[in-house]
């Protein structure tokens, strides 16, 4: 799942450690999020956005939202 956590825990002055502490997980898990290798349950995407003050469809991009560009009808 796309996501902008990376961006965020450098804009913050985060280690994956430190955000791995704040969110209760392992470092190991910020890191597969980090890396699109997983997804966060609801409950993790919750805390996250909570840690830094933006909404999750903020952070996370939803795979199944068709983006703004593919719902415009094309210029013909």
């Amino acid at each position: 799942m796309k996501n902008r956590l990376r961006i965020l825990r450098a804009e913050f002055a985060l280690t994956q450690a430190d955000l791995a502490e704040r969110l209760g997980v392992s470092r190991q898990a910020v890191n597969a999020l980090e890396t699109e290798k997983h997804a966060p349950s609801l409950d993790l995407a919750f805390r996250i956005s909570a840690i830094f003050n933006q909404s999750v469809e903020d952070i996370f991009e939803n795979p199944h939202h068709p983006s703004i560009a593919e719902k415009r009808p094309e210029n013909n």
